[in-house]
């Protein structure tokens, strides 16, 4: 097998393929391009954020670690001022915005750099500092953005001078700073060092005594007890039958990888063909979304925290109402519009290495909290103001909080065929679905399946990105639905970044949506 990585920015997938040419594993590329993205996509992730791996050995099981945020205020001191998060919009294009909540009461105990530490404990086999300091001096130089990733940019601009220590990095002398303009995080890299020798730092030292100091000042919940108690947690996957492939996903407490193992499930048997870029097949695909958003009632969320929810999801009976709701709209029915929440913006990176090893990464830090805690660089997060995580918030300080991050492979008679995973809020597990389906049934190529455009339900209309055949689009709209039409690729659909393995072939393509890359190795 060749060694591959596929990641959301250039340089980050440069790091990965570093590593695997120095004799790295699929782990060590991941560490390292997850580090590279904290200086190349700024406006995604940063070691504040929370995440997901899957590592899938050469020989043994597949495992997930869930390094998600976890809910803040153990141990919160009394009279303590508490600050409300704060409202903004956030623009994908001239039709469609998205709201977000943002400052020092949106922070959630971080997890990202826990995770990445525990799984490089157990199957790292370079050392960690080596695996870091590439990113800071990147974040000291300054990596410049521009297409998809600067879209990002302009995107939460209004984000990013939320307070004086992150406009002086996004928006010196007042303005933006310019596609393929350097981004320099100077503070940003004096830490990632640190953190490359103690990365205790972040939870028990000096890092975490200066993150708490600044939520007490600015009126954020983290305490020093929330960062000093965070553990990673290591789960199995959910497995998902699909055809002849077997799918393993992000399993509960998180919700991406049960409802794209429902999605998949459903789809599977819907009778006909389904030819890429078809209206029926859009269609399709469509009503199934509209047929997993139907599932989240009262019931899918008291599952997802007392257990049962996968259970419940992919039960035959729930698969085939939900198949028959499909079916039935594509003889013509109506089906209700439902709204669909969102979360935050990710960054996902896959690799796989000459062994067979595979290791799938994702991380957010939201849409950004637009709070950098003074003199270390460090991006708080916003995930306690993201409103696809609202179910959880009842419970107590400590509670890990649920994500639709889905970290995901495919594997066929026990051979890995696909590792993929998706940024996009909640257009990521419709991404998934859709790039994977290009993949395993219509046998595309990892650059043709990335590329392909997606569609993605949010509320009453039918959203369809540029690159789609107007004809198609017609007879949609004659059935029913109402489309909003977007004029090319657009970030909004999502980021997958994807490793594939076929027929003695590896392939890797990072998406072009949010100018990610792919290098295969020789």
């Amino acid at each position: 097998m060749r060694a591959a990585v596929a990641a959301g920015h250039a340089l980050t997938a440069r790091a990965g393929a570093d590593v695997l040419e120095r004799g790295g594993n699929a782990v060590d590329a991941v560490v390292a391009a997850g580090a590279m993205s904290w200086a190349a996509e700024p406006g995604l992730t940063g070691p504040c954020g929370g995440g997901f791996l899957m590592v899938r050995p050469a020989r043994g099981r597949a495992r997930v670690v869930d390094a998600f945020t976890a809910i803040p205020g153990q141990n919160l001191p009394g009279g303590r001022r508490l600050a409300e998060v704060e409202r903004v919009l956030v623009p994908f294009d001239e039709q469609t915005t998205q709201e977000f909540h943002i400052g020092a009461a949106a922070c959630a105990v971080p997890g990202v750099l826990a995770g990445l530490r525990a799984v490089h404990r157990r199957f790292g086999s370079m050392p960690w500092r080596d695996l870091l300091l590439p990113a800071a001096g990147a974040a000291d130089r300054g990596v410049p953005s521009s297409g998809g990733q600067y879209a990002v940019l302009i995107a939460i601009g209004d984000i990013l001078r939320h307070t004086p220590e992150v406009s002086e990095v996004f928006w010196p002398g007042g303005a933006l700073v310019a596609e393929g303009e350097p981004v320099r995080q100077r503070d940003l890299a004096a830490t990632i060092e640190r953190l490359a020798d103690r990365p205790e730092e972040l939870y028990t030292g000096d890092l975490a005594r200066a993150m708490v100091d600044h939520q007490r000042e600015t009126g954020g919940r983290l305490t020093m007890a929330d960062l000093a108690a965070y553990r990673p947690v290591w789960r199995r996957p959910l497995l998902v039958p699909y055809g002849r492939h077997v799918i393993a996903t992000n399993p509960p407490p998180s919700s991406g990888g049960v409802l794209i193992g429902h999605m998949l499930s459903v789809l599977e048997g819907v009778p006909g063909p389904r030819p890429p870029g078809r209206a029926r097949t859009l269609r399709a695909y469509a009503e199934t979304m509209r047929a997993a958003a139907r599932m989240r009632t009262g019931t899918f969320t008291r599952l997802l925290y007392r257990g049962g929810l996968a259970r419940h999801m992919l039960a035959p009976e729930a698969i085939e109402a939900s198949r028959a709701a499909v079916v039935a709209a594509l003889a013509g029915e109506p089906a209700p519009a439902l709204a669909v929440p969102s979360d935050a913006g990710t960054t996902h990176v896959s690799a796989v290495d000459r062994d067979g090893n595979a290791c799938a990464f994702t991380a957010s830090n939201g849409c950004h909290s637009g709070v950098i805690v003074p003199g270390t660089g460090l991006h708080l997060n916003n995930m306690m103001g993201e409103e696809d995580l609202a179910a959880g918030r009842h419970m107590p300080a400590g509670s890990r909080l649920t994500s639709m991050q889905a970290p995901s492979m495919a594997a066929s008679d026990g051979d890995l065929e696909l590792v993929i995973g998706s940024s996009g809020s909640n257009r990521l597990r419709s991404a998934i679905m859709q790039v994977a389906v290009n993949v395993l049934d219509h046998r595309m190529s990892a650059r043709d399946a990335v590329d392909h455009p997606r569609v993605h339900v949010e509320g009453d209309r039918l959203d369809c990105e540029g690159g789609l055949d107007e004809a198609e689009l017609e007879v949609l709209e004659r059935w029913g639905e109402r489309l909003n039409r977007f004029e090319s690729l657009n970030l909004y659909f999502g980021g997958a970044n994807i490793v594939s393995v076929r027929d003695g072939r590896t392939e890797a393509a990072g998406d072009p949506r949010r100018d990610g890359d792919g290098i295969v190795l020789g």
